[in-house]
């Protein structure tokens, strides 16, 4: 992967997090974060990962970061100079989830020794 494609998806971040905290009027989006941002080598698809404070909403505030999508774009446009802005489709982030199931398995194992 080049220089210039990960300091886009580190730039994707920032400005998507400060978009869905100012710009978003809908409080169900107001506790997400986005974790990472992962973007094809041709800029036309992005996929945004993200996370939710309450696991029970995950699929409804999916639903509607995917149909704000296309307001999510115009406003990064505006804030990002390229030349193409790649098609956004917002992704739930299950490493944080995978990672506290290992943890989990971990300590259970040093309770057993």
């Amino acid at each position: 992967m080049s220089v210039k494609l990960e300091r886009l998806e580190h730039t994707f971040v920032e400005q998507i997090s400060q978009i869905l905290m100012l710009e978003i009027k809908d409080e169900r989006i107001r506790f997400v974060t986005v974790t990472a941002c992962s973007i094809t080598s041709d800029l036309s698809f992005a996929k945004v990962y993200v996370t939710v404070l309450d696991d029970t909403s995950k699929n409804s505030v999916l639903k509607l970061l995917n149909k704000a999508s296309n307001f999510i774009e115009r406003e990064l446009s505006k804030r990002v100079d390229i030349r193409k802005m790649p098609n956004i489709t917002f992704v739930y982030d299950e490493s944080i989830a995978y990672a506290q199931n290992i943890e989990k398995i971990i300590e259970s194992t040093m309770e057993n020794e």
